[in-house]
């Protein structure tokens, strides 16, 4: 399987799950806290290798705790972390993750390390030896140096900028990607905002499936499932169609592949549930 190299966000996760939201100067009950290592870049990373890919990170953390734990994660779940950066100045980004009953999520996050890479973090032979970057929200600048850089060599680009789309002035690195993932709203954003005619939109539609658009458009269904978290489920289907994509996989297949990885990860607790082949494979039908 050829290298893969995400870059982006890597936070802590403390996650409270509760019945249901408190209304405003309301309480409620926390039934159950875990806390372990997230952010959209990670969360993908792991995700790919789980599918068996040979995957690196770019991101950063603080000197703390938290940093080398999640660090430790990604390491014991096979993704290269050299390019990790440490910054000793400023804590590892924390987001605090409100799980309701129907597995909504709200998130709080306070602001740390996740930004202090920068495209030089990557040097040129590990660009040499990769066939695709994913990227994922983070500084704009940063993701258009990076997806010029990977196009210098030859790597197809997949960008997921997240929520903040609308207000990061993300158009230059979008210009420079092949892939662009974005759920309903970010799409109506993106749409409104910049020029996406070179580039194929995989959209994520939750419990509606997903679509490829690029002049054409190929659908799929999704799956029936019962939803107990949503977290970490788009980074999950992004992990499951560029696994397929590099494996050369057609479109229809790549995009069954993502709603099943997507599906696993949303019948669990957590931004990141174990993917494997065999549980795709099942999942799908195959």
């Amino acid at each position: 399987m050829p290298r893969i190299i995400c870059a982006g966000h890597l936070n802590w996760d403390v996650t409270l799950r509760v019945d249901a939201l408190p209304d405003p100067d309301g309480e409620v009950p926390v039934t159950d806290r875990r806390a372990g290592g997230g952010g959209s870049a990670g969360n993908v990373a792991i995700g790919l290798a789980d599918l068996g890919c040979d995957v690196a990170l770019l991101g950063g953390v603080g000197d703390d705790e938290e940093g080398r734990r999640a660090r430790e994660e990604l390491t014991d779940a096979g993704v290269d972390v050299s390019h990790v950066v440490t910054a000793p100045e400023l804590p590892t980004t924390r987001k605090y993750i409100v799980v309701d009953s129907s597995g909504e999520v709200m998130v709080l996050g306070c602001d740390g390390a996740n930004e202090t890479f920068e495209a030089s973090d990557l040097p040129e032979s590990n660009l040499a030896d990769a066939e695709h970057l994913h990227m994922t929200s983070q500084d704009p600048e940063t993701a258009a140096r990076l997806a010029e850089r990977a196009k210098e060599h030859g790597l197809t680009v997949s960008f997921d900028p997240g929520r903040r789309i609308g207000d990061r002035g993300y158009g230059p690195a979008i210009s420079a990607v092949e892939y662009l993932f974005l759920n309903d709203r970010e799409a109506a954003l993106a749409l409104d905002a910049f020029d996406l005619t070179e580039q194929t939109l995989v959209l994520k539609r939750g419990p509606e499936g997903a679509e490829i658009r690029d002049g054409e458009r190929v659908a799929h269904p999704g799956y029936p499932i019962d939803v107990v978290d949503t977290t970490g489920a788009g980074d999950a289907f992004a992990a499951g169609f560029i696994a397929a994509l590099v494996d050369g996989a057609d479109r229809e297949r790549a995009l069954a592949v993502a709603n099943a990885c997507g599906a696993l990860v949303a019948q669990a607790p957590g931004a990141r549930t174990s993917l494997t082949w065999d549980d795709v494979d099942a999942f799908i039908g195959e």
